[in-house]
């Protein structure tokens, strides 16, 4: 029996519930208004609760055409570039977490799910579908059937969330990131096998390896301004001096990556505030569209992912759909809770400034590589059991 499945949106959480959802047996239908897959952004982190999913759809090899694994994470501060602390990745998080810690472009991820969705014969991709209305009939007219369930992974604007009532609404963090590259030959002091995290007062700055630019991912979170909320994905000279202003007082060697980056782009950090993911009946939100998260736990994707997978293992029980849905919200939202919890401490550890940065660096110090590991298994090792 054909059981139809329409996902609104080809992001990684969309392209991931139609690999999970027809290797379930479903019929899947994915819609999404861009004409061409072409992935904003640059690099993401793939801790391995996200990798060990993709691994079980079977694209380990494709992955690892593109990836690299990070022999280590590593807190360093950005005034003095002092170590603070280390987890190790690598073969560790292999053996420890029974999956890779990886990082890669975002684009090349979309590839490999794209080109997996293209292969499975249960999954059927329409672009270039502008829905400004996601409504069933509407899902009929384009798809020619009518959708048992229907996704919505159509990310943190997601249109298809204004049909379900009490879901939650989008809030700026007053954070905003600066996501660039820089190629390694002028990327000095970074370390090509350590994904880094320089920490300063209201500011942060991440770095890590990507194959595809044969260079450094570099992500900086600032503080920012309830008007910046508005603008996206662009520069501009002002807004770049902004960011650098955020980072004086830091080392010189720090500022001067910022300077030489390639192609900066600005990003308002926004949420989506606790609320309804369902309703109660076809429809589902999963990832940004459900519950976007700030990125200081490096988890937005990763939660996609779990997502997708969490939603067709409830769907496959057999049991019926709005009780299948509900099994969804309830399974995921003490995890998600969990996650942003940590993602707002590491944002408070992160930005410390004054004697609360000094603590932090005493207790990081002090806490020692397997201490830290420790406490990531039950972020890194979900799933590890299945």
């Amino acid at each position: 029996m054909s059981r139809p499945v329409a996902i609104i949106g080809a992001g990684i959480g969309g392209l991931t519930a139609a690999l999970c959802l027809a290797r379930r047996g479903f019929e899947v239908d994915i819609i999404e208004r861009a004409t061409a897959l072409t992935e904003v952004g640059a690099g993401l982190q793939l801790s391995p609760n996200a990798s060990r999913i993709l691994i079980e759809l079977g694209l380990l090899a494709e992955l690892e055409a593109y990836w690299s694994e990070p022999e280590r994470i590593g807190l360093v501060d950005g005034v003095s570039l002092s170590p603070l602390a280390s987890v190790s990745a690598g073969a560790f998080a292999r053996r420890r977490w029974h999956a890779p810690y990886a990082v890669m472009h975002r684009a090349s991820l979309q590839k490999v799910l794209h080109a997996a969705v293209e292969a499975e014969p249960r999954c059927r991709l329409q672009l270039g579908c502008h829905i400004d209305d996601p409504d069933e009939q509407t899902i009929i007219t384009l798809t020619g059937r009518r959708p048992d369930i229907i996704v919505g992974a159509d990310g943190i604007w997601s249109r298809l969330r204004n049909g379900v009532p009490g879901a939650g609404r989008v809030r700026f963090s007053g954070n905003v990131a600066w996501r660039m590259t820089l190629a390694r030959d002028t990327a000095a002091g970074l370390l090509p096998n350590q994904v880094t995290a320089f920490l300063g007062p209201r500011a942060h700055l991440v770095a890590y390896p990507l194959r595809e630019v044969d260079g450094f991912n570099l992500v900086a979170i600032i503080e920012g301004k309830e008007t910046d909320a508005v603008w996206v994905g662009k520069d501009s000279d002002k807004r770049r001096q902004d960011c650098l202003n955020a980072f004086s007082g830091w080392n010189a060697g720090i500022r001067s990556l910022l300077e030489m980056a390639a192609a900066p782009t600005y990003w308002p950090l926004c949420t989506v505030d606790d609320g309804a993911w369902q309703d109660g009946r076809k429809t589902v939100l999963i990832g940004d569209a459900a519950h976007a998260m700030t990125p200081f736990a490096a988890q937005g994707a990763a939660m996609a992912i779990e997502d997708a997978f969490e939603l067709s293992d409830c769907l496959a029980t057999g049991i019926d759909i709005p009780k299948a849905l509900a099994a969804f919200e309830a399974r995921r939202r003490p995890r998600i809770a969990r996650v942003r919890r940590r993602a707002a401490f590491n944002h408070f550890a992160y930005h410390a400034r004054g004697p609360l940065r000094l603590g932090r660096d005493i207790v990081l110090k002090l806490k020692g590589p397997d201490a830290l590991a420790a406490d990531l298994d039950w972020l890194y090792g979900y799933g590890a059991q299945r």
